[in-house]
Order: C-alpha cells, then sequence, then structure tokens
C-alpha cells in the first residue's frame, strides 16, 4: 500500500452533506473538454515530479462491468490507435509511456468501455472510479504536484488508501501457473480426449479460444498474450443440434462454434438474441455452450501464464476446478512424507483408494504388505484409517502412490537368515515347473518354490496341493523377494542326521 493516496476531482469538498454525498452542481460525466484535460495535465504533473515516465497495465478489463453506462458505448473501447497489435496488447503487465497512459486515463474518465489500474509496482498508481474520481498513489508527497493540480482547478483529498487498491478474492488461494507441470498436463489431456479447447482471457470480458491438438499446442503457445488467464474445456460437440438444445432457458452464455475452414468464433448472447444466433450454427462443423455464471463454468482445469522469467505476477485469480485444488494439495506433497488417511474403497482390480486431506491417492496390492496376500480385504477396510508413505507425486496424471509396507519392518532379511534349514510346510500351488511351499505357520506365511529338479520323484509318490513337505531353503533373493527350495537336499539333510547304527 502506498504511504500518500489522493483523492482528485472536480467536486469541491465543501459541497458535500454530513454523509459525504456531493450535493453541487458539476456533472458526473465528462466535458471532454477542459476539465477533462486538467485532470490529465494533473496526472502528469505527479508523474513528472515523481519521475516516472512509463506504467503497467493491471487488470485490465472492457465491457460489463467496466462500462459504467453513464455514456454511450464507444467501438474499440476507446482504445483504437492505442495499441498495434489491437486488443491483445491491452493486457496484464503491458508497459505504456505516460503520453498512452493519459490517453487510457481518457477512455476511462469517458467511461467508453475500457478499464484498467496504471502502476508502477510498489511506487506509484493512478486509479480511475466512478463519477470522475481520480486516485493517485505514490512513494512521495508530490507536493508541487499538488499545488498543480489545484491551480487547474481540482481538489485533491489526502486519503488513508484507493478504493480501487488490488485486494485478492481469497488472499490464502495458491494461482496455478501455466508452468512446465501444466503443459506437462495439457499435452496428456489432449492424448487423452484426442482435443481440447483452450480459452485465453487477456483482459476482463475478452477471450480468445484455440483448438488444441497433439500437433498445434506448442503453436498456440507461443502465441498466448502474456500474463493471460487459462482455461481448458473439453472438445465441443460435433453434433451441433445437441449443442443448440443444451442452451439454457435464459441467462448469458458464451456460444464457441468451428466452421468447415477451422475458423472458431464466440459471441456472448442472452436468451433473446438465441434464436439469431444460432441461425448462424447451420454451416458449423462443431459447437458449444459456456456459462457464464461462476457455480456453472466448469473447465477441466485452470492457470494464469507466468512471466518469462517463471515468476507468476499476475494478480487475478481463475475460478478453482477440482482438478487446480487437487494440484494445490499435491505441490504441498513430497516423496518419502508420511500421510494418515481414511480407506474410501477397495476396488474389484485389487487397488485400495485411500483420503488424505480431500484428494484420493491409490495403493496397490505389492504395497499393503510385506507378506503375500489375496486380496486388500485381508489386510485393510473400508472407513479404516491408515498411515502410509508416499511413492510419488506424479503432477501431470495426478496421482499419488502410498505404500503401507514402507512403514513395516521389512521381514525378508530374517527370512535370508534361514538359509539352510530345513522346515515342513504345506503345498500351496502346483506349476509346471514345480511347486511352492509355505515355510511359516501362518496363512500369510511366506512361501517358497520347488523347482522340479529339487524334487525327490524316486518314490513315485504324487504330490498334492495340502500335502505336508520337507524342504530345505537353499537361497533368499531379497532384491527379487525369492525363495529357493529343495525337497531332495531336505531329504538328504535329515538322512544325514539320522544316528548310524
Amino acid at each position: 500500500m502506498l504511504p500518500y493516496v489522493y483523492r482528485v476531482t472536480k467536486y469541491n469538498p465543501a459541497d458535500r452533506d454530513q454523509r459525504g454525498h456531493y450535493t453541487g452542481t458539476e456533472p458526473s460525466i465528462s466535458d471532454h473538454g477542459p476539465v477533462e484535460a486538467a485532470y490529465l495535465q494533473a496526472i502528469a504533473a505527479f508523474a513528472e515530479e515523481f519521475g516516472v515516465d512509463q506504467l503497467a497495465i493491471r487488470e485490465p478489463q472492457i465491457g460489463g462491468f467496466a462500462h459504467f453506462g453513464l455514456e454511450p458505448p464507444v467501438d474499440g473501447y476507446g482504445l483504437a490507435d492505442l495499441f498495434p497489435a489491437g486488443l491483445a496488447g491491452f493486457h496484464d503487465g503491458a508497459l505504456v509511456p505516460i503520453a498512452a497512459g493519459l490517453e487510457l486515463v481518457r477512455a476511462m474518465l469517458r467511461d467508453s468501455g475500457a478499464w484498467c489500474r496504471l502502476e508502477a509496482e510498489g511506487a506509484f498508481a493512478v486509479h480511475v472510479g466512478w463519477d470522475q474520481y481520480l486516485f493517485i498513489g505514490s512513494n512521495l508527497p508530490c507536493e508541487a504536484a499538488l499545488a498543480r493540480a489545484r491551480s487547474l482547478g481540482l481538489f485533491p483529498e489526502r486519503l488513508d488508501a484507493s478504493p480501487y487498491e488490488f485486494a485478492p478474492d481469497d488472499p490464502l488461494r495458491v494461482q496455478r501457473p501455466a508452468d512446465a507441470d501444466f503443459w506437462a498436463r495439457l499435452h496428456w489431456a489432449v492424448s487423452a480426449h484426442r482435443a481440447t479447447f483452450l480459452e485465453e482471457t487477456y483482459a476482463a470480458n475478452a477471450s480468445r479460444w484455440h483448438r488444441l491438438t497433439r500437433d498445434n499446442i506448442e503453436a498456440v503457445r507461443s502465441q498466448l498474450t502474456p500474463r493471460a488467464q487459462l482455461a481448458v474445456w473439453p472438445d465441443l460437440l460435433t453434433d451441433v443440434d445437441a449443442a443448440v438444445a443444451s442452451l439454457p432457458d435464459e441467462g448469458l452464455v458464451e456460444i464457441i462454434w468451428e466452421d468447415k475452414n477451422g475458423r472458431i468464433t464466440s459471441t456472448v448472447v442472452d436468451e433473446t438474441q438465441f434464436e439469431a444466433v444460432t441461425s448462424q450454427l447451420a454451416s458449423a462443423c462443431a459447437a458449444g455452450v459456456v456459462s457464464l455464471a461462476t457455480d456453472e463454468r466448469h473447465p477441466l482445469f485452470t492457470a494464469v501464464l507466468p512471466d518469462s522469467d517463471g515468476v507468476l505476477r499476475a494478480r487475478w485469480q481463475t475460478e478453482p476446478t477440482p482438478s487446480d485444488r487437487d494440484w494445490a494439495f499435491l505441490k504441498t506433497l513430497r516423496r518419502g512424507q508420511v500421510v494418515t488417511g481414511t480407506v474410501t474403497t477397495i476396488a474389484s482390480f485389487g487397488v485400495t483408494f485411500v483420503d488424505i486431506g480431500g484428494f484420493t491417492a491409490m495403493i496397490n496390492i505389492p504395497e499393503l504388505s510385506w507378506r503375500p496376500i489375496n486380496h486388500p480385504s485381508d489386510v485393510v477396510s473400508v472407513g479404516q484409517e491408515v498411515t502410509a508413505e508416499v511413492l510419488d507425486v506424479d503432477m501431470v496424471r495426478e496421482r499419488v502412490p502410498l505404500s503401507l509396507r514402507a512403514m513395516q519392518e521389512d521381514p525378508w532379511p530374517q527370512v535370508a537368515q534361514r538359509i539352510g534349514q530345513v522346515v515342513i510346510g504345506p503345498v500351496t500351488k502346483i506349476v509346471p515347473f514345480g511347486v511352492f511351499v509355505r515355510i511359516e505357520d501362518r496363512e500369510d506365511g511366506f512361501q517358497g518354490l520347488v523347482h522340479t529338479s529339487e524334487l525327490d520323484e524316486s518314490s513315485g509318490d504324487v504330490v498334492e496341493v495340502g500335502d505336508a513337505l520337507t524342504v530345505k531353503i537353499i537361497d533368499v533373493d531379497i532384491a527379487r523377494r525369492r525363495i529357493a527350495l529343495s525337497h531332495v537336499q531336505a531329504l538328504a539333510s535329515t538322512t544325514e542326521n539320522q544316528p548310524r547304527d
């Protein structure tokens, strides 16, 4: 917040009632003449005394809220000839010389439909408010500029702060930047959906639409307006009639359509204009309808473009989607972190899903226990609270695999110490290359393989599941979690240990 803020107006403070309302005769619209010129000269005086020669456009808006309705709308929103690149040049962070900044102020004083904050970050600011109210903030008192404003017939008054000082909707929310993770996720989304739509909002109420395929993502990316808000949407409907049928009974919507030449058009309309616009869709190849009501807009995910150095300086916030909220949570996780959650689902294909702070993570069967299990329900149950270790944080697919067994002591080193032991255990499985035998007296005991070459078949007996078999532990491969057993060597060891006559 700047220490010196002045409200500069054409309204004499003496002409105010006890509630502070102006009761004089000055009109609340621009005179397009000497008073307007006085405002601009006052701003120039402040800028000159402060020593600033250019200002940055912040939070630009066109149409909608920006047009106060006191004067007729102007073609080009009063921005004609100010930006060689057209309206796309009127974007957050764009630097303009003081002369161009004064023309922007003129457009705002005339209620032409364009609005923005003009600022030298943390040092100087010009805000234009309703009814010809001008607010100038500075790090310096600018006494000479104040005197100049008074000599021009204006009335500067000291304030604690500008009522148009930027204040984020949610100061605690971290806005998702369009960084490497974002573009990787966008590539993944395009691959999964074959195509998606990217909404590029370069000023409030002003956006462009791009149909993304795997072949054109980088080309579109290179042409985006600096600091634009981005929203990723599902592809348009090729059934145009179905898109038209999705129009609401009333309310503002944005209709987007693509013609046979790949040209994309969008327009904002209400129920009184639906019929006229839908007639234009007759030749469309695909179309879609997006509500302008915040609680009815459901993009896949959103972001804001950072500057070229990777720093996100744009101050506006997109409305967070479920994916955006997941992203914010995933940014707090790291590999090896221990988390606590509640088992929500045990899937038929063996994966256990766990709610950790509103995000659904997963545990694959091998990560439930060091010991062999047939089904996750052998270890966990729905509603159970579990503590697990984060194995990875996949920002692209938004997946977090967990490990329950990482929180348990690894029993395999103890198993390795049993090499050479002879044990008797049940046969649990018969395979073409041998049989598996459980070497521990417990249902989830470790099992080893007796290869056919290590089976004693001299007796002619057929081994069946459930038979007790004497085996010797001949090898334990901790890395591959495999135990090798021998029936032949177990019998030989038993014979050797028998007393001789």
